[in-house]
């Protein structure tokens, strides 16, 4: 997420509060945009994509209002589109809006680490056994012969013209063992099990963890929920928070092969 798409990794969750009422949609957009759209351009407590594209187009960027404005309809697209995008690619949750009230604090969100959990969350559903399994046998013979490249972002194998410097400096936490927070979804970082891609020796893993009902839930229905301290939530939002307790440590050692022990797990 990071490397690919530039996203902030470490910050703070994407996660507070989500109103279901067209009311509350309508006075965030219009405190926001300075204009709200009509029932038509929703779709439930999504706003369609093609709402805020004319918006963005028609503004006028006179002043710093404006071009904040701008900015946002912009970053809404990005979010609806390409970050956090369902197969209808039509609209964009509301959800995600009053994280963009305070403009200075936008960047401050941890983009990325929600973005894997959307893309992970999506993956799950998609995914069937007999495909799934097909993919990760043909990644652990990879990663045993010796032709799977785990480490294919290391700064040694990039153009420091590509990636810039400065996209590795939250690197400290990719390897946080944790919860990755989006709101409702919840899904788990499992670091441990993958430890050659952080130039570690790949040892035994720890069990899988359970995620227990904060797996699964979904926003198909009405729910004025603040995420970030609700009982299903409230904890993983709190293991986010203490990310840097949970990173793997260890001296990076190259390891062309796995461990005997390993293979007899696997």
């Amino acid at each position: 997420m990071a490397l690919i798409l530039g996203l902030p990794t470490d910050g703070l969750p994407v996660t507070g509060m989500t109103m279901s009422s067209f009311e509350a949609l309508q006075a965030e957009c219009l405190d926001q945009f300075g204009v709200a759209p009509c029932k038509k351009e929703c779709r439930g407590c999504c706003i369609k994509l093609t709402w805020l594209r004319d918006l963005k187009e028609n503004l006028q960027l006179t002043d710093e209002i404006s071009i904040r404005r701008y900015v946002k309809c912009h970053i809404m697209l990005l979010i609806g589109m390409i970050l956090f995008g369902d197969k209808s690619g039509a609209a964009v949750h509301s959800k995600f809006l009053p994280l963009l009230r305070d403009f200075g604090s936008i960047g401050q969100y941890s983009w990325g680490s929600a973005c894997l959990a959307h893309l992970y969350r999506v993956l799950c559903r998609a995914s069937r056994f007999n495909n799934s399994f097909a993919l990760n046998k043909y990644i652990i013979l990879g990663g045993v012969t010796g032709s799977f490249v785990w480490a294919a972002y290391s700064m040694d194998r990039v153009d420091p013209n590509i990636i810039p410097l400065e996209i590795y400096m939250q690197s400290v936490i990719w390897s946080a063992t944790v919860p990755l927070v989006s709101f409702e979804c919840i899904e788990w970082h499992a670091t441990d099990r993958i430890r050659r891609q952080f130039s570690f020796v790949q040892g035994v893993p720890n069990q899988e963890q359970n995620l227990d009902k904060a797996h699964g839930k979904v926003l198909t229905s009405p729910k004025n929920l603040n995420w970030a301290t609700a009982l299903t939530h409230s904890y993983w939002v709190m293991h986010w928070t203490n990310r840097y307790n949970h990173v793997l440590s260890e001296v990076p050692m190259p390891s062309q092969y796995p461990l005997e022990y390993y293979m007899d797990w696997y």
